[in-house]
């Protein structure tokens, strides 16, 4: 894996690994790689699609004349996977594989999934789930109003902008990826960024795990550096919370978090990643937590007021366009 600096996204290295039938070592690899593969044909030709736990029983079965299972459990079969989307240069979703849904998504939109359309602008209380496979073939845009996308960390605060209809008075998309977003939120935000020219706005926790859920937003991850390219957003751009919004914001002790070892060692190692070693903004935001010995939950601005992180918060970070990039 490497950091591409024109691109501003991880990449695969130019290092590979060959796998052969006939060496003992790989016997087992080279005999997985087949049968998955032949897991993913099936499924093209059938024109169906399976969640990874039901390619992982599709492919189960002891060896005949043997006691050895084709796998001992699914995070082999996943690894597998991974390998093939690197050999055949595509995603698993092409594969017809899928994950379990995760993410959801209101307002000024309107898409089309597998055909049905679907008005983002009345999706009620619970809004649109994003699916895992959001490639061209399965999801479609419609008609579109917003100017920017506000993806936020959990579903809890993503409910109180979408209760006080923060996506219409501000004309945008609200997302949330209920903390890591999975492949179909990012692969979705890549979509809006480079097809309709969407910002992409991210309000996240003050900690080093809100740190790191924008870092895959942006950068990608260093385990699928492979699709970074189809789900790294390069210009999304970091809005909050913020190690100074404690005194900025006026907030009391009660919403401080104390930062234990854990949180200071990755606090650290996130500091040192190349995307961020050469930002200033990023070593002053890291610095200043650390020097604060605690981190706070973007629910922490609900201390203010129950609409404070909707009605003042975020519209005057977006109004002075004060953002980490």
């Amino acid at each position: 894996m490497r950091f591409n600096k024109s691109k501003r996204i991880l990449e695969m290295g130019e290092n590979t690994q060959r796998r052969e039938l006939f060496n003992l070592n790989q016997a087992r690899k080279f005999m997985q790689t087949v049968l998955l593969a032949k897991g993913c044909k099936d499924l093209v030709e059938a024109g169906k699609t399976l969640s990874l736990r039901g390619m992982y029983y599709k492919s189960l079965h002891t060896i005949e004349g043997t006691k050895e299972k084709t796998f001992d459990d699914q995070s082999e079969s996943d690894v597998i996977l991974e390998d093939l989307e690197v050999t055949l240069g595509t995603l698993r979703e092409d594969l017809h594989i899928f994950a379990k849904k995760r993410g959801t998504m209101v307002g000024n939109i309107t898409i089309f999934d597998n055909g049905d359309e679907i008005n983002c602008r009345k999706m009620g209380t619970g809004g649109y789930a994003i699916p895992s496979i959001c490639e061209p073939n399965v999801v479609k845009f419609g008609k579109c109003d917003a100017d920017f996308v506000l993806h936020v960390e959990k579903d809890t605060v993503w409910s109180r902008f979408n209760e006080d209809r923060f996506w219409e008075t501000h004309n945008c998309i609200l997302t949330e990826g209920s903390g890591q977003p999975p492949r179909g939120m990012r692969r979705l935000l890549h979509r809006l960024n480079k097809e309709l020219g969407l910002p992409i706005y991210c309000l996240l926790d003050c900690d080093p795990w809100g740190h790191y859920i924008y870092s895959v937003i942006k950068q990608g991850s260093i385990n699928l550096a492979y699709e970074s390219k189809r789900m790294a957003v390069p210009e999304a751009k970091y809005l909050g919370i913020r190690a100074n919004d404690y005194e900025r914001c006026g907030l009391s002790d009660d919403v401080k978090i104390a930062l234990n070892d854990r949180d200071r060692t990755r606090a650290k190692q996130i500091a040192e990643y190349p995307w961020f070693k050469d930002r200033r903004g990023w070593q002053r935001e890291i610095k200043k937590m650390l020097g604060n010995g605690f981190k706070m939950e973007v629910e922490a601005l609900i201390t203010k007021d129950i609409s404070y992180v909707t009605e003042e918060y975020v519209p005057e970070r977006l109004r002075e366009k004060d953002f980490l990039d």
